[in-house]
Parts: C-alpha cells; structure tokens; sequence
C-alpha cells in the first residue's frame, strides 16, 4: 500500500463517521467532475478518464490549480493521489471503513516543500481547514443522497 509522506513538515489527519454506505461515499469520492456539484471549496475539477491508477486530474480549490496522479485505488476502500502543485508535494490518503453506525472516513494528507518549510503552522492550518470543510461537504451530500 502506498502512504504519505510521513517524513513531511505538515500531516494532517481527519475521520468522522458518515450515516451512508461505503458505495454511496465511494460514487461521490470518484465521480471528480461532479466534486463542484457538492463540494464548495473545488472551483473546477475534470478527470478525462476512468478513475483508475495511474489517471491524471486537474482541479482547483482556493485559487490553486492542481494537477494529480492516482496513485492507487482499492474500490470502496482506499484511495491515494498526490503529487506537485505550486512548490508543494502533497499526498492525499482516503480510507473507507463500514460500521455498524455508518461509514469511517478517514483523510490523512501530508504536505512537503519549500512553501511548507517557510510556513509549516500555516500550512497546517490550512490544511486542516481544508480536510474539515472538505469531509463537511461530503458528509452532507452522502447523507442527502441516501435520505433522498
């Protein structure tokens, strides 16, 4: 399995339960072009392909354009991409875990670079402020979609 940079100045780490199946979130999760449909925070995103290892997308979030490769994928369970954007190497890490209670979701990314070295604490910040509106967003459209 393939992991973050765990050697990165900044690495954050995220889960919260979801009242939906793994498929419902897994839809979601890898139907990039729709991200801006439900998720506030991704201006753009476009994937010309399938979601599969190895497929490039681009997207932009906070004014950033970014462009990652797929890294792996173990359908309903685990993704990971990453890649370059702006000085920053970032490596993003989902887990999807079904419970009694829902579904674990779990986002772990970690963030190498110089722009991460100048300002490690405010690229954390940033960071997490992104993961928890992000994991937000899709918690409220899984959660719709199942009632719906």
């Amino acid at each position: 399995m393939k992991d973050i940079d765990r050697s990165a100045p900044v690495i954050v780490e995220l889960r919260t339960t979801i009242d939906a199946t793994p498929e419902t979130l897994w839809e979601l999760h890898t139907d990039i072009n729709a991200w801006p449909s439900w998720n506030a925070g991704i201006d753009k995103a476009h994937l010309p392909e399938g979601f599969a290892e190895g497929s490039v997308f681009d997207w932009e979030t906070a004014g950033l354009s970014i462009s990652s490769r797929i890294i792996e994928v173990q359908p309903r369970h685990r993704t990971v991409w990453g890649g370059p954007a702006h000085g920053i190497d970032g490596v993003h890490v989902w887990t999807f875990e079904p419970t009694t209670n829902g579904t674990v979701v779990t986002t772990l990314e970690s963030w190498a670079g110089a722009p991460v070295e100048a300002d490690p604490e405010g690229m954390r910040t940033a960071l997490e402020g992104s993961l928890l509106a992000w994991l937000g967003a899709l918690k409220g459209a899984a959660e719709r979609r199942s009632r719906g």
